[in-house]
């Protein structure tokens, strides 16, 4: 760290700053702040790199600095600040089993589902009850390495900021938008409304992946972990797209059917037309 930028390190656990710091892991507190955690160099990179606006404090023992000198210059050049500390206090502030040595306390970052249709998006992909953080924080890893172009995270589904749903986006969290605590019907109204169709992605779909029309703009809608999606949800989607099951296993999870999904919609994706237009 320069010069102009060093501090005394933190080296007390249960002082008050790591005490609010490691508050963070509890979601009524991120609420009433505003703030949350992101741990590891791969979140904390990202975040500097990519979102520093977001970004409140940083916080670094000397083993990462020398590891990962990339996140403090990044961090330099934007002005942010960072405390150097010790690997007890990483540890006590941080909510992940084994500290990596550096996090960042960060500004949520969720937005207005009117923001992101707005933007005309080709594809989204919508969780409708995903309470799984793993699966959840994959989902949207996909989404970003697909290049969907927004993830909304319906009412009831897992908090956004859960500590495990951050680390496990892997820093894509602050590459993709996300939209929050939406009902999975107004979700659905309005992604319709955008011009968009819905495709429920669903094992009773009639219509099989390869078959479903993936070239207009279009929302992907998954569901729960445990009873996927309710009838009403299918239901008021355009259509029920399966994922063909070539060999004897019963189903595919969560993260694994998104991700083909997703994959199928940027190895299709083509100039994009309003629903209804001919094509010749």
């Amino acid at each position: 760290m320069s010069s102009d930028r060093a501090r005394d390190p933190l080296t007390n656990p249960r002082a008050e700053r790591v005490r609010k710091v490691a508050a963070l892991a509890r979601r009524a507190v991120r609420a009433k702040e505003g703030l949350f955690l992101v741990e590891g160099p791969q979140g904390v990179r990202e975040a500097v790199r990519h979102r520093p606006d977001l970004v409140r404090d940083v916080y670094v023992d000397l083993d990462a600095a020398q590891r990962f000198p990339e996140i403090l210059q990044d961090a330099e050049q934007a002005g942010l600040f960072v405390h150097p500390a010790s690997p007890q206090v990483l540890a006590a502030m941080g909510d992940a089993e084994t500290s990596q040595g550096v996090l960042a306390v960060c500004r949520t970052l969720d937005v207005p589902l009117s923001e992101v249709l707005a933007a005309q998006p080709a594809t989204i992909a919508v969780l409708a009850h995903v309470r799984d953080p793993g699966n959840a924080g994959t989902v949207l890893r996909c989404a970003d390495a697909s290049g969907a172009d927004a993830v909304v995270l319906t009412e009831a589904s897992v908090d956004l900021y859960n500590p495990k749903v951050v680390r496990s986006t892997a820093g894509s969290l602050f590459h993709v938008p996300v939209v929050i605590g939406e009902p999975v019907a107004e979700v659905i109204a309005q992604v319709h409304a955008a011009g968009m169709i819905t495709h429920a992605a669903d094992g009773t779909g009639a219509v099989l992946l390869d078959e479903a029309d993936l070239e207009h703009r279009h929302a992907w809608v998954f569901g729960n972990e445990a009873w996927g999606l309710h009838e009403e949800v299918r239901e008021a989607c355009t259509d029920v797209v399966r994922v063909p099951i070539h060999g004897r296993a019963e189903s595919l999870n969560l993260a694994m059917a998104a991700t083909v999904c997703l994959y199928e919609s940027a190895r299709r994706r083509a100039p994009i037309t309003p629903p209804g237009t001919v094509r010749v």
